[in-house]
């Protein structure tokens, strides 16, 4: 949730100095139009002509048209309270321009340390099925990755750690550090929800879409599903997982410039 011109909000929408716990109240909506702007080398989204601050106060300025524009939807969308649950545009944008601009180093060395010990590169040696799986799902990706990057990621069986060649991880960190600050933001989130940085690279690139890469990451508990059968609570975990990676993946492909 975005604080504009001090109201007090923060980013949960709850009131300043309100108490974790206390029941989740929404701000009233206080604007009539939603409208962005060229400017400052981006674009600027406005409440009544007023720019937009993010909730560490910096100016809500995107480096894409697309982008800023389904931003302002978001705030045009409003009824009569704001619910940031429903801004995940807005959300991702505050993320980039508070804790990820100026700190690229940080989420990079995070996602690096994924690819270091990436889920597509730790095989099963059985049963036939899984491995089957994880091959017709990863083993494509681990291609055009080596294609991609010019340099191979090795894979083993089993859980035993293996080292990754440098020039793989090389070339995987300048690929990841040759992006902006609002696609590394996408970035970072689909790799947490993925478990993979690889998936993550192929989905930002567009060799996977995102129902394919959804289904890569989850070829392990897929196949224990078809064993041992659904679970109502992981069903649901899973769904809202997949709605912050459509959600990521959207914001990703908005806010490209190129």
């Amino acid at each position: 949730m975005t604080v504009i011109d001090g109201n007090g909000w923060s980013p949960d929408g709850q009131q300043s100095g309100e108490s974790p716990g206390a029941s989740r109240r929404l701000p009233r909506q206080f604007y009539e139009t939603a409208g962005i702007s060229a400017g400052n080398g981006g674009f600027v989204v406005h409440l009544d002509g007023r720019p937009v601050k993010t909730p560490l106060t910096n100016l809500l300025i995107v480096p894409a048209k697309p982008l800023a524009v389904n931003i302002a939807k978001e705030w045009q969308n409003q009824g009569a309270h704001i619910d940031p649950q429903s801004m995940p545009l807005t959300k991702l944008a505050n993320a980039a321009l508070d804790h990820v601009a100026g700190k690229a180093e940080l989420i990079i060395n995070d996602i690096v340390s994924f690819a270091a010990s990436d889920l597509t590169c730790y095989r099963a040696e059985q049963p036939d099925p899984l491995v089957t799986a994880q091959k017709k799902h990863w083993d494509p990706v681990l291609d055009w990755c080596a294609e991609f990057l010019g340099a191979r990621f090795l894979v083993t069986e089993g859980i035993v750690h293996v080292s990754q060649p440098k020039a793989a991880l090389d070339t995987f960190r300048a690929a990841v550090a040759a992006l902006d600050s609002f696609r590394l933001t996408a970035f970072h989130a689909i790799t947490a929800l993925t478990g993979s940085a690889l998936l993550a690279l192929a989905l930002s690139k567009g060799r996977l879409g995102a129902e394919e890469a959804w289904r890569a990451a989850h070829v392990d508990e897929d196949f224990q599903i078809s064993k041992w059968g659904r679970d109502a609570d992981a069903e649901a975990r899973r769904e809202k997982r997949w709605v912050e990676l459509s959600q990521a993946h959207e914001f990703d492909r908005l806010a490209a410039t190129d």
